[in-house]
């Protein structure tokens, strides 16, 4: 997942705040259960390409200015000129939900993973994607400070801040908390405005 990283890092130098989070639903009575996203969209402009190193200079909507140098797995970089457009988006989403002690923890990790590229001669583009899902244990609750303690299938454990403290009070400890983590990244090309 490297090319995830690449762009990642991409859209973390032009991006400021743009960032969207989604709040925990509001359920009464039911288990816990939420979800939080992420979306950050930039745009920047090619303002320098050296097509020997494969190095790019892109600049950002405040002015900011970022050399990369585009792996050669990226292919389609003949196709980029000065003035062209990078658009990018990023999304980051967890989900979870508890369920109770006597329904358990499975064990099971699974993780999955996408890409997609442009076809040979046109402008560049691609996405990669990966999604990962897992229980974890509920080991202790700490009401005072709102923080629970999971156990994760591979046996670690991490104390984490209730974005709910009330939702501390419907869970005890051996409950399961099924996380759903996704992380997708899209780049695309566009010819410069005319």
């Amino acid at each position: 997942m490297k090319k995830l990283a690449t762009a990642l890092f991409i859209v973390l130098s032009f991006a400021g705040p743009r960032a969207v989070l989604a709040d925990e639903p509001k359920t009464t009575g039911a288990p816990p259960n939420g979800e939080i996203a992420q979306a950050v969209e930039v745009q920047a402009t090619v303002t320098a390409i050296d097509q020997q190193s494969r190095m790019v200079t892109l600049k950002g909507p405040e002015g900011n200015e970022k050399t990369i140098h585009v792996d050669k797995r990226a292919r389609n970089l003949a196709q980029v000129k000065v003035g062209d457009m990078v658009k990018i988006a990023y999304v980051q989403h967890v989900a979870w939900h508890v369920k109770k002690a006597g329904e358990g923890a499975s064990g099971d990790v699974t993780a999955e993973g996408a890409e997609a590229r442009a076809k040979p001669g046109e402008k560049p583009a691609g996405a990669v994607g990966q999604r990962v899902n897992f229980d974890a244990t509920i080991e202790a609750i700490d009401l005072a400070k709102g923080t629970v303690t999971l156990k994760g299938p591979q046996g670690n454990s991490q104390t984490i801040k209730a974005r709910n403290p009330a939702n501390l009070k419907k869970v005890k400890v051996g409950d399961v908390v099924n996380i759903t983590y996704t992380e997708a990244v899209a780049i695309k090309v566009e010819e410069a405005p005319k």
